[in-house]
């Protein structure tokens, strides 16, 4: 696994995105870590990583946030979920990992076996 690039979109407040950190690290692999509260995603960015992981905006929303339901995004389109993640990033579901076999929603933890 040594050499294995790889970047996660990592929230160190959620206990999930330190698990996959940690996974990675476990791995050896010692990815490009993305503290996308701090530099939030790019239009291009959360386009790319949802294409690639195979999921609508509504399938990669985070469902319990406080955010969607006081912004009432049931029911929006996919168009206006996306508009309010790249709006709130805290909207995003997480951690995304990509590496050169692909990219997941690392949810559950398991998902991140599939690309390394």
């Amino acid at each position: 696994m040594d050499g294995m690039d790889a970047t996660i979109y990592h929230n160190p407040k959620c206990s999930t995105s330190r698990k996959a950190l940690a996974h990675l690290q476990e791995a050896g692999i010692e990815p490009n870590v993305v503290k996308y509260l701090d530099t939030p995603y790019t239009r291009e960015q959360l386009t790319e990583l949802l294409a690639d992981a195979g999921l609508t905006a509504g399938q990669a929303v985070r469902k319990r946030e406080a955010l969607y339901k006081e912004l009432e995004l049931a029911g929006k389109s996919d168009e206006e979920i996306f508009e309010a993640m790249l709006e709130h990033p805290i909207l995003v579901e997480r951690p995304f990992v990509v590496t050169a076999k692909g990219t997941r929603l690392t949810r559950p933890i398991e998902k991140l076996d599939e690309i390394i």
